[in-house]
């Protein structure tokens, strides 16, 4: 059956998000994935975008030679795998909904992302950018304290970038806590500290001086809309960048905060539990624990120690 890659995305897109209830940052990469292997293919047998392209014959060796072009590219296993992945689920769709006579990517096999950690900041650094970001926000400008409380809020909460960007004022709770919709629409209660409330207490009075018009968002841009994760990425580099502190992304962030638990003394359940992983097995591969850690557990209940 022939479709245009329009009308294909269009049927994918409507799978993706009422149906499966993902959100949309997630069908956004979805589509973007989807989209790729669809120009890829149209490209190779000479077919402009808008042309009708048949699936039919769609193969196993269609898709790992689209995969090959970004191993090529010297991307990561890690991505590398992220793209199989969402692949299959593309071709599974394409095959159940009449477009191709085989599920061409069922037997596609990823390869085993690394197990590279993010880059972690000592907590003595992550001591220094807050309080960086701290003095900053002295002279009340809204966006520079608005900064303030995001990055607080970031390292105490250990949220991801996008769901950070989605909160709404609503969302924060009275008692220094924040609930938060993560993937899969699961919804889960995140603490934070006192540091982080008052950063936010202060962010909320001056958040009016943002405002353009009525709107739910927590964290507003110069024009009044909300935040989108590319902004607050650049929020994250500058502050790293103008403190002296190793430059960080907020995944990177998260990561620390994360680390940081576990360095306190946190078990693993309870940092699965506040970062949303949805399997403990996730949380260890996300997480480290110090050397000085080990040795101080080591030396506290090893009767040779």
């Amino acid at each position: 059956m022939q479709a245009r890659i329009e009308e294909l995305l269009d049927g994918y897109q409507r799978e993706l998000g009422p149906r499966r209830g993902l959100s949309d940052l997630t069908v956004e990469a979805y589509i973007h994935e989807a989209r790729s292997l669809l120009e890829y293919l149209a490209a190779s047998v000479g077919l402009e975008p808008h042309d009708p392209l048949n699936l039919e014959n769609l193969e196993l060796a269609d898709v790992r030679s689209w995969l090959a072009r970004f191993q090529r590219a010297g991307q990561s296993r890690s991505t590398l795998a992220r793209h199989g992945a969402s692949i299959r689920t593309f071709c599974s769709w394409l095959y159940r909904s009449g477009y191709s006579g085989q599920d061409a990517a069922a037997r596609l096999k990823s390869p085993r992302p690394d197990n590279e950690l993010p880059h972690v900041l000592s907590q003595d650094q992550a001591r220094h950018l807050l309080n960086y970001a701290h003095e900053r926000a002295k002279a009340n400008d809204p966006v520079k304290v608005r900064d303030s409380a995001a990055a607080e809020l970031l390292y105490a909460s250990g949220l991801r970038i996008s769901e950070l960007c989605s909160l709404d004022v609503a969302s924060l709770g009275a008692d220094s806590t924040v609930r938060v919709i993560g993937k899969g629409n699961k919804e889960r209660i995140v603490p934070y500290g006192v540091p982080a409330t008052r950063a936010l207490m202060r962010y909320l009075d001056l958040r009016p001086g943002l405002i353009k018009s009525p709107t739910k968002a927590l964290f507003l841009g110069v024009r009044g809309g909300r935040m989108d994760p590319r902004q607050m990425r650049e929020v994250v580099h500058r502050l790293a960048a103008e403190a002296g502190v190793p430059d960080i992304s907020p995944h990177d962030l998260r990561h620390s905060a994360a680390t940081h638990l576990l360095e306190g003394g946190s078990d693993l359940r309870t940092v699965q539990e506040i970062l949303g992983h949805s399997s403990l097995q996730t949380t260890q591969r996300y997480t480290h624990v110090s050397a000085e850690r080990l040795r101080s557990a080591f030396s506290q209940s090893h009767p040779r120690a």
